[in-house]
């Protein structure tokens, strides 16, 4: 596929009505802190990954990759276990997604072979009838990649929020629904465990390596118009919530400083207390996500090909993180935006006509 030509294998997604394209500068505050954008893409440091991005458009910030946050498979190893998660090491991977899975039949169901797909989907509900917070229910979401040949992939949507997919060779859709189902029960199973908590301890070592990896100092982490500080604030916003919970929020400023709409927040005078305090509590909707699609419209019929060279790049990482065990949602979400830009540009040229 050409960098600078749309794939014709894009399907167009229906436009959200009352959604314009665009923002203006101005407006109230909660006017001030929608995603719309109109300037370059620059962050607003809203985690370590960024804050030694110099001016000028930066490259999008990797999925929230602190040692202490992520170790081992997607969000769940623990520390020091980082070969479980490269995707040259597949063996590995395999092994212990399958430990898992007998352990958790073992400890539930009894010895014997395990329904993977029944036992992710019993394992939220007795979350959810034990009072864990999900607002949407305890409903886990399938989705098959079209295709009428294998390989077959399939991505797995959790009541949070999180994505996991298909990390093996499927010559089956079915199998390919088991393969997604037994990583994510895996990082359900590890989420559980009290290490993988946001505690006193591990903010004070999470910020610790921040100022280590971008030679900052403690004055920096006490003051939150910094980009360290405001991680620390954020860690702190969240203390005794899992690393589940946390990547959930992650993602929404990861997709928020990979559209530019930290940058264009900052210059529309919002602090980063206001946006951090407004994003926190909000989830990832149609709403934004048209935002940010229009965005890449207005990108795209500035320079040909700016969307058709973002999605090839995001499929590319997508693709790796998902045959690495990684947790996708920051992925996949970018994805379905550049997709839905594609929807919104065909919009725009039968309007036109």
């Amino acid at each position: 596929m050409e960098s600078n030509v749309i794939p014709d294998s894009i399907r167009p997604q229906r436009l959200q009505p009352g959604i314009g394209f665009g923002s203006g500068p101005t407006g109230t505050l909660r006017s001030s802190l929608r995603p719309g954008v109109t300037v370059p893409i620059a962050p607003l440091l809203p985690s370590p990954a960024s804050l030694a991005a110099s001016s000028g458009p930066p490259p999008p910030p990797p999925p929230l990759q602190l040692h202490s946050l992520y170790g081992g498979v997607g969000a769940g190893l623990g520390p020091g276990a980082t070969g479980h998660c490269n995707p040259g090491n597949p063996a590995v991977l395999k092994e212990a997604v399958e430990a898992v899975v007998r352990s958790f039949a073992k400890h539930t169901q009894g010895y014997g072979r395990v329904n993977v797909v029944e036992a992710l989907q019993e394992f939220w509900q007795m979350k959810l009838t034990r009072g864990a917070d999900l607002r949407n229910g305890a409903l886990v979401v399938y989705e098959m990649v079209p295709s009428n040949s294998p390989p077959y992939v399939c991505y797995v949507s959790l009541p949070g929020g999180s994505c996991f997919g298909s990390f093996q060779f499927c010559p089956t859709k079915a199998e390919a629904r088991r393969s997604a189902a037994k990583i994510a029960l895996m990082n359900s199973v590890f989420n559980e465990h009290p290490s993988r908590r946001i505690t006193d301890d591990f903010i004070e070592k999470s910020v610790s390596e921040a100022l280590a990896s971008f030679n900052g100092n403690r004055e920096e982490a006490d003051n939150p118009n910094t980009g360290i500080g405001a991680f620390r604030f954020m860690l702190e916003s969240n203390k005794g919530k899992s690393m589940l919970e946390f990547q959930e929020l992650m993602t929404v400023f990861q997709l928020l400083h990979w559209n530019g709409s930290l940058k264009a927040m900052r210059e529309r005078q919002c602090s980063r207390q206001e946006v951090l305090a407004h994003y926190s509590h909000r989830a990832l909707d149609d709403d934004m996500r048209t935002q940010m699609a229009a965005d890449w419209v207005n990108r795209e019929q500035s320079v040909a090909g700016t969307i058709a060279q973002e999605l090839a790049s995001t499929e590319r990482e997508l693709e790796d993180a998902r045959l690495a065990g990684r947790e996708l949602r920051f992925y996949k979400e970018k994805k379905d935006i550049l997709m839905l830009a594609v929807g919104q540009l065909s919009f725009v040229s039968c309007v036109s006509l």
